[in-house]
């Protein structure tokens, strides 16, 4: 909401957009580097493992690379990006040399601070892997001490390392040897120095996998480059920017702190993209200020755009004042404070909201919180009610945002009611804009263009008709429409001046809801005409006509 950190980022955005060689260059580093931000904040919560750390090593020795590429640029904000940018040559050494190239995802699993980096862990490792050959040793040593061939040092789970002497040498058995365990054919024993040895081999894994965890979080501790990650994120999104000005031909939008809303030719960035090949989006403009055009009542067909129109505006102010290029011909924007939309249909069942209650919510809260700097966004108000209703509820709201001096925020306002256009003759600073379709025979070609004035249909039967709607309905449907539309407010043919002239003539009509003469209705019902020859049935029609006449 401030124009300067703006200007700065379109600056930037600029800069890489001329020059396609440096953004194809920063591009190729840039992928080398991974999350920094998201690494470092890892690091600061004692979150990161081993091979986050060596992302940030791998990352950080991109850094001088961008430097040199960013030497040249012309653009003031990008050389102050430069200038904050550290090698930090320590933290990557220290990272180098304290762990592994490869290693494993969890701290737990071991083998993660490299060999030659603390004597006390090559020590304990040393131990660990070379037991089996300590104890071979220890065997042959003691044989030839005490002259026993047979003697066995060994393991097991209960009694741990002991050296095992037949009972025909127990008598060569020296002093310094501690009874362990008799057995039937032999006794086992322990020295001081077979016990000292095995407390250092039974706790060195786990020495061994708590001095590695300590390291390690000594290490990550050190590990600090949070400016170079918060910088790195900037010349990434200046250049995403950049990449897709050029892809998606946007262009660089005038920024002011004016109240005025100019886009010549705008488009809907994500719309454009996803078109059917060969279908070209239609462009259209949006002229808005608080002084002249406030209110924009926009009436048109179902499916002609009016919903596109309005979320291509808001994302063309949201891309502009983040510092992007923007997919339009021209424009010039006033900084806006909010985006405020009311759009789709939605409802909060389990807490007993109806879809017109989150609707008027909606349009509360935006009522009630916009100021004159904002945008509001409304797409259609009222629909879920009865239709005088809603059109008292659209009807209200835009001119509460018209006249009070704290609300009167540039409004794009989609609706069906076209009541609604009666509005810009009353208010000044509202106006009506349509969007334009074409009838050909029973259809409706949409040309999805924005244009002065007011629509008169919304052609709901005929995308029902598209929709696939039976004819029955569609074809009933229209004459429904017709009666509706002559201001006779009934589906029925009969319009209200024809009952009224029947309840004027009401002696001399039959009412056939209540038909007296049920003696002759009963005869007429027991003819079995198919039983009467053309001779009889006329007869028969001239006894009734007689009958007839007598009750007269």
């Amino acid at each position: 909401r401030k124009l300067e950190p703006i200007l700065q980022r379109q600056e930037c955005v600029e800069e890489f957009f001329k020059n396609k060689v440096l953004r194809k260059n920063l591009k190729t580093e840039l992928k080398e580097i991974g999350d920094l931000e998201r690494l470092i904040s890892r690091i600061c919560t004692a979150r990161a493992n081993p091979r986050e750390l060596i992302a940030v090593k791998t990352s950080l020795k991109k850094i001088p690379i961008i430097k040199q590429l960013l030497d040249p640029v012309k653009s003031d904000t990008l050389h102050a990006i430069n200038n904050r940018l550290l090698d930090l040559e320590k933290t990557i050494e220290e990272i180098e040399i304290s762990i592994t190239d490869d290693p494993p995802l969890n701290i737990s699993d071991g083998g993660v601070i490299r060999s030659g980096y603390s004597p006390e862990l090559d020590e304990l490792r040393d131990l660990s892997k070379n037991a089996k050959n300590w104890i071979a040793n220890l065997q042959k040593s003691e044989r030839e001490k005490t002259g026993i061939s047979s003697l066995k040092v060994s393991y097991n789970k209960v009694f741990g390392y002991y050296i095992d002497v037949s009972n025909t040498h127990k008598n060569k058995v020296p002093e310094n040897y501690i009874r362990k365990q008799t057995l039937v054919n032999s006794e086992r024993y322990i020295t001081p120095e077979l016990k000292e040895y095995e407390d250092k081999i039974l706790n060195a894994e786990e020495n061994i996998a708590n001095l590695e965890i300590q390291i390690f979080n000594e290490i990550r501790n050190r590990v600090s480059a949070k400016e170079n990650a918060r910088l790195i994120a900037m010349l990434d999104c200046y250049l995403s920017f950049a990449e897709c000005a050029e892809q998606y031909n946007y262009v660089k939008p005038g920024m002011n702190e004016s109240q005025k809303l100019e886009i010549r030719k705008g488009r809907h960035p994500v719309v454009e993209r996803i078109l059917p090949p060969g279908e070209k989006f239609t462009p259209n403009d949006c002229i808005a200020d608080n002084e002249e055009d406030q209110i924009i009542i926009l009436t048109g067909p179902n499916m002609a755009g009016k919903s596109v129109y309005l979320r291509q505006i808001g994302l063309i102010v949201l891309l502009a004042q983040i510092g992007s290029f923007i997919p339009a011909e021209s424009a010039n924007l006033g900084i806006v404070d909010k985006i405020y939309t009311r759009v789709g249909a939605s409802d909060n069942i389990s807490a007993g909201e109806s879809t017109f209650l989150v609707e008027m919510q909606e349009a509360a809260n935006i009522l009630n919180n916009a100021s004159s700097k904002s945008l509001i966004l409304l797409d259609e108000i009222g629909r879920g009610t009865s239709t005088f209703d809603g059109i008292s509820i659209a009807w209200a709201i835009t001119e509460y945002i018209h006249e009070n001096p704290d609300v009167s925020a540039k409004t794009l306002f989609a609706t069906h009611y076209h009541e609604l256009n009666e509005m810009a003759e009353i208010f000044p600073r509202i106006k009506n804009y349509k969007v334009e379709v074409r009838e050909y025979e029973d259809k409706v070609i949409f040309l999805h263009k924005v244009s002065p004035g007011s629509a008169d249909h919304s052609y709901g039967i005929q995308v029902g008709q598209m929709a696939g709607l039976p004819l029955f309905v569609t074809s009933r449907a229209k004459e429904i429409l017709n009666n509706l539309e002559s201001k006779e407010l009934t589906p029925y043919e009969i319009k209200k001046a024809k009952i009224a002239k029947f309840k004027q003539n009401d002696e001399l009509q039959i009412n056939m809801f209540e038909i007296k003469d049920d003696k002759l209705r009963k005869e007429i019902s027991d003819i079995e005409l198919d039983h009467l020859t053309p001779i009889e049935a006329l007869n028969k029609l001239n006894e009734i006509k007689r009958k007839l006449k007598e009750e007269k």
